[in-house]
C-alpha cells in the first residue's frame, strides 16, 4: 500500500475535519454521533496500521515505507519507520480506540472533545514517522495544542494553571531544540534525518561564551535536544508539570499523556541524541544515569506521601521513565532493548491504571484515597483488574512490567554498577506505594456509607480493559514479539555509536551490540 504512513497519520485528522464541518448541534443524538465517528476513525486507523506491522521487515535496519515528496521552501515531506519507531505507532493506534471508549460518558462539548483527540492521534503518529527535522518539530510541537485544550477545557478545578504549566514547560525546552536543528541544518546542509544520522558533527573541544566545551558542537547540540526531551519524558528535576497535568486532566487525557506523549522524549533520545551526538552522549552518560537513578528513588518516595490517586500514579510514571533514560544511556543492547520495551509496557500499564482511577471517579467524583476502602465487597471485578495492573506496575514476573525493568537494570549494571544498585531499590519502593494504594482503596470492610451503593464495572468498561490485560500478559510471557522487531535496529544503532567514539573513550559494550540478541 503506497503512502501507508500518510494514510495512518492523516486518517484521524481527516475524521476530525469531517466532524468539525458536518456535525452540528449539541443534543444527545449529535453527541452520540460524534463519539461513534471518533471510535470508527480510531479503529480504522488501527486496522490500517496492522498493514504497516505485517509488511515490516525487522532484519532490514534501514527506514521502510519511506515517502519522500517536495514540500515548501525547499523542505521535504519525508516519512518512514524502522524497528525503533514502528512499535510506537502501533502503541498509539492500539490505545486510541480504547481511549475514545473511555470518554463515552462525557457530556460537555463532546464534538470538540473528540476532535481534540483525533487531531492529537494524527500528530503523535507523525512524530514517530517523520524523517525530516522540520517536519518532526512541527508534529512534536503541534501535539501540545490539543493536549493543552483537553486539560484546559475538560480538566479539573485548577485546569488553567495545569494546562499553562504543561504548555510552558514543554514549549520552552523545545525552543532550544529548534535552535539546535537550525544549526544542524546549516552544518550538514540538510534536514533529512537519515542523512544526519550518517553525518559526523564536530566533537573537538571548542570555546563558547568564554567556556571551554569538551565535545564541542556535539555537546551543545546534545544539551539543546536534552532540554526538550528531558522535559517531555519527564526527567527529574524538570518533572513537576506532570503531576499537576495528570491530576487536572480528564481520564482520557491522562491515559494519552502517560501512555504515548511521554514516550516522545524517550523516542527523541533514541532517534537523535545517541546516534547523532555519540561523543557528547558518552561524555554525559554518567550524569544522565545518576539523574535517572535519583528520579527513580526520589519520585517513588514522593509517591508514598500522596493522598490523590492520580498524583500517586503520576509520580510512579516519572519513576518508570527513569528506568527508560537509564537503559538508553547505558548504551548497550540490553539497556536499549529494555528501554523500548519499558516504554511500550508502560503505555499499557499506566494507561490502564489511570482508567482504573477513572472508573471509580465517574461513580464517586473524588480521587482522594481516604474516600475509599473495601471496594472488593461491592466491585469484585474491578478489584481483580486493579490488582492485576498494580502487580504489573510493580514488575511481577509474567507481566510486561517485569521484562522492561529487568532488561534496563541488566544493561545499567554493565555500564555502572552503583547506579544499577541504587535504581534497584526503586523496585522495592514501587511495591510499597502500589500495594499501599491498592490496600487502602479495595481491601478491608466497606464502612463508608457513600460506597454502599457503588456498582461494579459495566460491560463497556470490561471491554476496554480486556485488550490491555491481554497485551500485558502476552508481552510478559513472550517478549520476543517486541525484541525481535527492535533488536536489529538497536544493534545497528549501537555499532554506529561505538564506531563513532574515540578508541580511548568507547564505553559501550561493542560485543553485546554485535552479538545475537
Amino acid at each position: 500500500m503506497t503512502n501507508l504512513l500518510s494514510i495512518i497519520t492523516f486518517l484521524p485528522i481527516v475524521a476530525a475535519g469531517i466532524l468539525a464541518l458536518f456535525l452540528r448541534g449539541d443534543d444527545a443524538a449529535s453527541q452520540k454521533n460524534a463519539k461513534w465517528l471518533a471510535l470508527i476513525a480510531t479503529s480504522a486507523t488501527f486496522l490500517v496500521s496492522l498493514f504497516l506491522l505485517s509488511g515490516f521487515e525487522p532484519a532490514n535496519t534501514g527506514f521502510q515505507f519511506v515517502e519522500d515528496h517536495a514540500w515548501i521552501m525547499g523542505l521535504r515531506y519525508k516519512m518512514g519507520v524502522d524497528g525503533i519507531s514502528v512499535l510506537f505507532i502501533m502503541l498509539t493506534t492500539f490505545l486510541m480506540p480504547l481511549t475514545i471508549l473511555s470518554c463515552w460518558d462525557v457530556k460537555m462539548r463532546v464534538k470538540e472533545y473528540m476532535i481534540a483527540f483525533l487531531v492529537l492521534e494524527g500528530l503523535m503518529i507523525g512524530v514517530f514517522a517523520a524523517l525530516d527535522l522540520i517536519l518532526f518539530y512541527l508534529f512534536f510541537e503541534a501535539g501540545l495544542i490539543p493536549m493543552f485544550l483537553i486539560i484546559g477545557i475538560w480538566g479539573g478545578k485548577n485546569r488553567i494553571y495545569a494546562s499553562f504549566k504543561f504548555f510552558l514547560y514543554t514549549f520552552i525546552g523545545s525552543v532550544l531544540m529548534l535552535v539546535a536543528m537550525i544549526a544542524m541544518a546549516r552544518t550538514a546542509g540538510t534536514t533529512d534525518i537519515a542523512q544526519l544520522l550518517a553525518f559526523d558533527f564536530p566533537s573537538e573541544t571548542m570555546a563558547f561564551m568564554g567556556f571551554s566545551i569538551v565535545g564541542g558542537m556535539q555537546t551543545l547540540l546534545f544539551l539543546a535536544f536534552f532540554a526538550s526531551f528531558a522535559v517531555k519524558m519527564p526527567m527529574w528535576p524538570v518533572h513537576t508539570w506532570l503531576p499537576d497535568a495528570h491530576v487536572q486532566a480528564p481520564t482520557a487525557g491522562s491515559v494519552v499523556l502517560a501512555a504515548v506523549l511521554l514516550k516522545m522524549g524517550g523516542y527523541g533520545f533514541l532517534r537523535f541524541s545517541l546516534p547523532m551526538f555519540p561523543v557528547a552522549s558518552d561524555l554525559l552518560q554518567g550524569i544522565v544515569l545518576w539523574m535517572s537513578a535519583i528520579a527513580i528513588v526520589y519520585t517513588s518516595l514522593v509517591a508514598l506521601a500522596q493522598s490523590d490517586m492520580k498524583k500517586l500514579i503520576a509520580y510512579s510514571s516519572v519513576a518508570h521513565m527513569g528506568y527508560v533514560t537509564m537503559g538508553i544511556f547505558a548504551a548497550n543492547q540490553q539497556g536499549l532493548d529494555g528501554a523500548i520495551f519499558q516504554m511500550l509496557s508502560h503505555g499499557f500499564i499506566s494507561g490502564a491504571l489511570f482508567l482504573c482511577v477513572g472508573v471509580i471517579y465517574d461513580r464517586m467524583h473524588t480521587r482522594e484515597i481516604d474516600a475509599y476502602g473495601g471496594l472488593v465487597n461491592r466491585m469484585p471485578v474491578y478489584a481483580l483488574v486493579f490488582m492485576f495492573f498494580t502487580m504489573a506496575n510493580v514488575g511481577l514476573p509474567g507481566t510486561s512490567g517485569f521484562v522492561g525493568e529487568f532488561l534496563t537494570l541488566m544493561g545499567t549494571f554493565h555500564a555502572n554498577t552503583w547506579v544499577a544498585f541504587v535504581a534497584a531499590t526503586g523496585v522495592i519502593l514501587s511495591a510499597a506505594y502500589a500495594l499501599w494504594l491498592y490496600r487502602r482503596v479495595t481491601m478491608g470492610a466497606l464502612i463508608k456509607e457513600s460506597l454502599r451503593t457503588i456498582t461494579d464495572m459495566t460491560p463497556r468498561e470490561r471491554w476496554i480493559f480486556a485488550p490491555l490485560i491481554a497485551m500485558t500478559l502476552i508481552l510478559g510471557v513472550y517478549p520476543r514479539l517486541v525484541t525481535d522487531i527492535t533488536g536489529p535496529s538497536v544493534q545497528a544503532l549501537l555499532v554506529n555509536y561505538n564506531d563513532a567514539l574515540p578508541a580511548d573513550a568507547a564505553t559501550g559494550d561493542l560485543a553485546s551490540a554485535t552479538a545475537s540478541h
